[in-house]
């Protein structure tokens, strides 16, 4: 990790460079990693493990205070940050043939900082479904740029064999025109920002499963989760059709339509949920259902742990370039935990970091 993000610009001039980046950086990493969600935390498990951090670093003048980890922190260059964090997990990364990639957005509630006018920070990921890890991120301003982000982002990563999955703020021309030069397919969610093209697939399936699909060649399948005293009936259709997509031409490599049905039973309460899709891919039911299953498992994979494990929500850090930082140092952590590769969950994983400085030092090795 080190290695990866030497190239990383120190933003200090010479003179107040007492503590080097790369001190500072395995400092943070170590401390977030072992259960510290802030700089005063940061800076105590510091002074706790100052000997097992020399290790790694010389550590010469000791542990840099909270104010200057956090002055440090909230001054480096995100895209900078994001370049290496990308290099670094394509090192540690295995190939990612076949792999889908679901690309989703999270906002940072408590990133917000209403005395100086600042909205919360809204990071949009590319999690890599079958190896669990973030693959790279993007920070906008608000969920409506997420527009914006994801293209920067998907610019940067490697889609060739890929599958891409995301929701309907993504389903635009020009990002799935992207997709496909990169050699990657795609199942894209449709709601009201693709209006017409939404009700067409939507009247379509409509249509076809009034009928039963008389006529219409297409591929199914269904999965059936039980637990909690919750039942859960997950069907899905896809059909290579396109005979009543409208302008189905301008989606560069479109290829099938698809819908998932969701009916619930939990209390006593039925509930039915239908959505609808496009996509790349032929008519695979079972990749299908990979896919809109794998980019569901983000909320759980990736944003639960965040929120619940790294007090992500709940962390008040706000100056600077630090909640874009410090989330991607959170995606850092995750990724090395995921790559730990034990039974233990990650909650486990980051109790057991905090405690046991062997265990500690085989996580930064995995």
């Amino acid at each position: 990790m080190i290695e990866h993000f030497a190239s990383l610009e120190d933003p200090r001039i010479e003179r107040n460079k007492l503590y080097p980046l790369e001190e500072i950086l395995l400092l943070t990493v170590c401390g977030v990693l072992s259960g510290a969600d802030g700089w005063e935390a940061i800076e105590q498990f510091g002074e706790a493990k100052l000997e097992w951090l020399r290790r790694f670093c010389p550590f010469e003048n000791g542990i840099a205070s909270h104010d200057r980890i956090a002055n440090v922190i909230s001054r480096l260059n995100p895209k900078r940050f994001q370049d290496c964090f990308i290099r670094w997990t394509q090192a540690v990364t295995g190939a990612t043939q076949g792999e889908v990639i679901a690309v989703d957005g999270k906002t940072a509630r408590g990133s917000r900082d209403r005395r100086r006018g600042r909205a919360a920070l809204h990071m949009v990921s590319a999690w890599a479904v079958s190896n669990r890890l973030v693959l790279g991120q993007e920070a906008t301003a608000e969920k409506s740029n997420e527009i914006k982000a994801i293209p920067e982002l998907l610019e940067l990563l490697e889609l060739k064999g890929c599958l891409v999955t995301i929701d309907a703020m993504g389903c635009q021309r020009a990002i799935v025109e992207q997709i496909q030069s990169q050699g990657g397919d795609y199942v894209l969610g449709l709601k009201g920002n693709q209006s017409t093209l939404q009700e067409s697939v939507e009247d379509f399936f409509t249509t076809a499963v009034a009928g039963q699909f008389a006529g219409v060649a297409h591929a199914y399948t269904e999965e059936t989760d039980k637990d909690h005293g919750r039942l859960e009936i997950r069907r899905y259709w896809i059909t290579e059709d396109l005979r009543t997509v409208p302008n189905a031409a301008r989606w560069a490599g479109l290829r099938s339509l698809g819908m998932v049905e969701r009916t619930c039973w939990q209390n006593g309460v039925q509930s039915v949920e239908q959505r609808y899709y496009i996509a790349s891919i032929g008519a695979d039911a079972q990749r299908f259902a990979a896919a809109v299953r794998g980019h569901w498992g983000v909320d759980n994979r990736l944003h639960w742990r965040l929120d619940v494990i790294f007090n992500e929500d709940a962390s008040r850090i706000r100056k600077g370039q630090a909640p874009a930082i410090m989330t991607a140092i959170r995606h850092c952590c995750v990724n090395l935990l995921e790559k730990e590769g034990s039974s233990l969950s990650m909650a486990h994983k980051r109790r057991k970091a905090a405690w046991d400085d062997d265990y500690r030092a085989k996580i930064l090795a995995a």
